[in-house]
């Protein structure tokens, strides 16, 4: 049998009292509240990311609420983009450039925000030479990205980046193909394996044949029968050479040789 002093009593008696006027409510309010580690992971995961905009993407002054189970006011979205038009159209990639974590909404800025003067870019390697294409900025003059508030409805408690990423896939997939692959699928088919076969045939537009082949190593231009026209030399000798012609913007004729040294050239066969 256990013996229950006064000592034990009065112990006792002192513990329930300091739980009488313990102010439990609050804590248990705060439950799911975001720890110190998750928001840094969250900050981490998230700040400087790109993702492909896979929706309707308006520039706003004020935040875009979109909610955490995929839906948003289309309507003030549309008027966002009367507005001010969009921050990228659909394939275009956009960064995220701040991010600010409340009790019930995280608020992505991305591409600078609607407010940003300064034009911005990524830098996309293209075979064997670059391009720099324009990233956020879906309309030519469009000086800024915009702002996404994912909305919650309660408290955020320990969610991750990764969830938050799985939440927006709606209008942006952090998981998609680059800008450029997203391009080329667009293209026509016989144009899309001619790119994938690194090779260049008539019809592509010079930025298809940066994408095929890289940049050339040689440039030259003629005037015949009054057109103009371009060619664009690919390698070296000793080795495979590729004379590729523009006439105006497109490819009108591709030409192969091997060159020997000493200057010898023959004609690669056709396939």
């Amino acid at each position: 049998m256990t013996l229950v002093t006064n000592r034990h009593l009065t112990s006792i008696s002192a513990i329930l009292i300091v739980a009488a006027f313990t102010p439990w409510s609050p804590i248990w309010a705060d439950s799911k509240k975001l720890t110190a580690d998750r928001r840094i992971e969250l900050l981490r995961g998230l700040t400087a990311e790109y993702a492909t905009i896979k929706g309707l993407l308006p520039r706003s002054k004020k935040a875009l609420e979109f909610n955490a189970d995929g839906t948003y006011d289309q309507a003030k979205w549309k008027a966002a983009e009367k507005e001010l038009g969009l921050a990228g159209h659909v394939g275009d990639l956009i960064q995220v450039t701040r991010i600010e974590i409340d009790k019930d909404r995280i608020v992505l800025q991305l591409g600078g925000g609607a407010k940003a003067k300064t034009k911005w870019y990524e830098h996309i390697e293209v075979g064997m030479g670059n391009r720099t294409a324009p990233i956020g900025q879906g309309d030519a003059n469009a000086p800024g990205g915009t702002t996404v508030a994912l909305m919650f409805g309660e408290a955020i408690g320990e969610t991750n980046s990764a969830e938050v990423k799985k939440l927006l896939l709606p209008i942006l997939d952090f998981e998609k193909q680059s800008v450029t692959e997203n391009y080329v699928e667009t293209l026509p088919e016989p144009i899309k394996q001619a790119i994938h076969a690194k090779k260049a045939v008539e019809g592509m537009d010079r930025d298809q044949v940066l994408l095929a082949l890289g940049r050339p190593l040689h440039k030259s231009r003629e005037t015949k029968d009054g057109a103009e026209l371009e060619d664009w030399i690919f390698g070296e000798p000793p080795g495979r050479v590729t004379f590729v012609t523009f006439g105006g913007n497109k490819v009108v004729k591709v030409k192969e040789t091997y060159a020997g040294l000493g200057g010898t050239v023959a004609q690669t066969p056709g396939p």
